[in-house]
């Protein structure tokens, strides 16, 4: 970042914090939470390719001939990728205005849940508790999450699911009508001796039908079953495009709406639009797109 654009990012916090940032801090933030500097895209291929290779030893690890032949090196990466995600942590931390919001955020916590694991081994002695230790470690599997972080197209993604929450809500609420409504229809007319024994085990049968999924453990032997059974394949192949055609023209309206990499200096959250001028969380100011 050139001296020039340094000060600006400096002038901005200044004017709309208590507390101002360093400039080794606000170099640090735009490196970890900007995308745009040729530095930030560099951390976050480095990051990428970090926890991919985490995730993988992860995964090797449950694997019982390599844990039996390679567990000194697996227990030596698994240190080495925890030591470098607590430093990273703690960058984090130290490079925003308002480090418990961000600790409170939910990437905070994914990376939070991404450390402790390993350091919870340390604590709980005993080879009894060695079987609840490997369930603790499984949490750090939360590291892939934070790769939504540095995609730019999950802002947009979210975005869509939350604006089309309610829609989608109704959808289920209609659903679960339909297949309660099928599922009593059918205990009528099957009833136990074909095994629909009870409204419960009918309103399974439905959800399964209804959903297309057809496990075949529980099918109608009447004609009348079998005509009701139809409608409810029928109704729902109908139905399966609502949630897809809601969520479709939100995320539409989405990809309309256009956002950069920028992020807040107050919290590090990053997807702000493209001409926003506060941060839509914290509310502290935001460098402006060509700044940076």
């Amino acid at each position: 970042m050139a001296r020039g654009n340094f000060n600006r990012f400096h002038i901005i916090q200044s004017e709309s914090a208590d507390s101002p940032l360093a400039p080794w801090q606000l170099k640090l933030n735009d490196i970890i939470f900007g995308a745009e500097s040729r530095a930030g895209k560099l951390f976050d291929v480095a990051l990428i390719i970090a926890i991919g290779l985490s995730v993988l030893a992860v995964m090797l690890e449950s694997v019982t001939a390599v844990r039996i032949s390679y567990q000194g090196l697996l227990n030596f990466i698994e240190w080495t990728f925890t030591l470098a995600f607590t430093v990273e942590y703690l960058l984090r931390l130290s490079c925003v205005r308002h480090p418990l919001k961000y600790a409170f955020s939910f990437y905070g916590i994914v990376d939070l849940l991404s450390i402790i694991p390993t350091y919870l081994t340390i604590l709980i002695p005993g080879a009894n508790t060695f079987l609840v230790i490997r369930i603790l470690r499984i949490l750090r599997v939360f590291r892939v999450l934070k790769l939504f972080s540095y995609m730019h197209e999950a802002e947009q993604l979210v975005w869509a699911m939350r604006s089309s929450k309610r829609k989608i809500l109704v959808f289920l609420y209609f659903v679960s009508t339909l297949v309660v409504v099928f599922g009593a229809i059918m205990y009528l007319v099957e009833g136990p001796e074909n095994g629909f024994t009870s409204i419960p085990k009918s309103i399974y049968w439905a959800i399964v039908t209804l959903t297309t999924v057809g496990y075949g453990d529980v099918a109608p032997a009447t004609a009348l079953g079998q005509l009701i059974a139809s409608a409810t394949m029928i109704t729902g192949y109908a139905i399966i495009a609502v949630p897809t055609g809601i969520y479709t023209a939100e995320l539409t309206q989405a990809m309309r709406t256009q956002r950069d990499a920028r992020g807040c200096i107050g919290c590090g959250i990053t997807g702000h639009e493209i001409d926003a001028e506060y941060c839509r969380v914290c509310g502290d100011a935001l460098p402006a797109s060509e700044e940076l």
